[in-house]
C-alpha cells in the first residue's frame, strides 16, 4: 500500500521539490493551498497531474482537521510560513499567526485525529539570529533577530512540547539557507542571479543590493528536502541541523554569479541602504554532524554548482520572453 504525505507550502520552493521526492519514492500526495485570487502553482506545473491538492489554510483549525481526517496521512510535512525575512517586520502579528500559532493549529488537528501521523516541522537557521557560537548546532542558543526569527522559534518548541507531552513523532529540521532556480525572486540568492541574467541579456544596467558582508550557509534545496523525509523514516523523533558547514558573504555570491556569466561584478553592483534590514543576523554556519552521522544525509550539490544551476535558469527564463518596448539592448 502506497504511503500517504499531506505538504502545507507545496506550492513553495521547497514544497515542490519534496512533491517530486516522494512520488519518486511511490507516495500519494496532497498539497494544501490556500484559496488566493490568483493562481500560485508555476512550480508545480509538471506535477499537477500526478498530486492532489486540497484547500485549506494554517489560520483555520477546522480546514485542517478536515484534510486530515480525508487523507489520513502516514507523514505531514509542514512548510508553510510567512517565508521572506525583511516582510515580517512590515506584518508581525501575520508573522506570528502563520509561523507559531499555525504550527500549534497543525500539532493538534494530528493529536485530535491521529497522533500516529509522523510531523516534520520546517525550522529555521534564522532562530539563532545573534549566534552565542560558530559553527551552530541543534544545543546552541537560539537568539533570533526578526519577527520571523521569533515567530519560528515558538515553532520549534511547540513542536517539541508535543513531542515530549503527547508522544507524536514530531520532528524539526534546523535549515540553513537553502536554494534553486524555484527560490522567490525577493530572496538575495535569486535577486543576485535573476540581475546577472538581466545584465547579461542587456535587460539591465545595474543591480542594488544592501549587505555584501552579510554571510550565510546556502545549500540545494532539493538535498535538503531529501534530508526532510529521513526525518520521518527514523526510530525515534529528534530535531536535526541540515547545513553545508561553508560560511559565504553575499559579495562572494556575487563574485560567483558574475564570473558565470563572465562579467565584472564591481562594473554593475551598487549597495542600496534601502535593502539593510532593522538588525541583522550574525556569523550562521550550521554544524550539520549529527545529520550526517544519524541519517546518513550529506549535501551533493557544491555552492558553485548552485549558483550557475540558477544563473542558467534564469538566462533561459529570461531569454524565452519577448523584450519588452523600450528595454536596454
Amino acid at each position: 500500500m502506497a504511503k500517504r504525505a499531506v505538504i502545507t507550502g507545496i506550492t513553495g520552493q521547497d514544497g515542490s521539490y519534496l512533491a517530486e521526492l516522494l512520488l519518486e519514492k511511490g507516495y500519494e500526495v496532497t498539497g494544501i493551498v490556500r484559496r488566493l485570487s490568483a493562481s500560485n502553482h508555476w512550480r508545480l506545473e509538471h506535477l499537477l497531474d500526478r498530486i492532489t491538492l486540497r484547500p485549506a489554510d494554517l489560520l483555520d483549525q477546522l480546514s485542517l482537521v478536515r484534510v486530515i481526517q480525508d487523507v489520513r496521512p502516514h507523514e505531514f510535512y509542514n512548510l508553510a510560513a510567512m517565508s521572506f525575512v525583511p516582510a515580517s517586520w512590515d506584518q508581525p502579528m501575520l508573522t506570528g499567526e502563520f509561523n507559531a500559532q499555525g504550527v500549534t493549529r497543525v500539532l493538534e488537528a494530528i493529536r485530535q485525529v491521529d497522533p500516529t501521523i509522523r510531523l516534520y516541522q520546517a525550522s529555521s537557521s534564522e532562530m539563532y539570529g545573534r549566534v552565542r557560537e560558530v559553527p551552530q548546532t541543534e544545543l546552541t542558543p537560539f537568539y533570533p533577530r526578526s519577527p520571523y526569527g521569533v515567530s519560528k522559534v515558538f515553532g520549534h518548541y511547540i513542536t517539541v512540547n508535543y513531542r515530549e507531552s503527547y508522544g507524536i513523532f514530531a520532528v524539526s529540521g534546523i535549515l540553513f539557507n537553502h536554494e534553486s532556480p524555484r527560490r522567490g525572486i525577493e530572496f538575495v540568492t535569486r535577486k543576485v542571479t535573476d540581475g546577472v541574467a538581466r545584465i547579461k541579456l542587456g535587460l539591465a544596467d545595474h543591480l542594488g543590493l544592501g549587505n555584501l558582508d552579510a554571510r550565510r550557509d546556502w545549500g540545494f534545496a532539493g538535498d535538503y528536502v531529501r534530508a526532510m523525509w529521513l526525518m520521518l523514516q527514523q526510530e525515534k523523533a529528534d530535531d536535526f541541523v541540515i547545513a553545508t558547514g561553508v560560511s559565504r558573504s553575499v559579495r562572494e555570491l556575487v563574485e560567483s554569479a558574475f564570473d558565470y556569466a563572465g562579467l565584472d561584478w564591481k562594473k554593475y553592483v551598487r549597495v542600496d541602504p534601502a535593502f539593510l534590514r532593522p538588525a541583522e543576523v550574525d556569523h550562521l554556519i550550521g554544524d550539520s554532524g549529527k545529520a550526517r552521522r544519524v541519517l546518513g544525509w550529506e549535501p551533493k550539490v557544491t555552492f558553485d554548482q548552485l549558483i550557475a544551476m540558477m544563473v542558467d535558469a534564469d538566462l533561459d527564463r529570461l531569454s524565452a520572453r519577448p523584450v519588452p518596448a523600450g528595454a536596454a539592448r
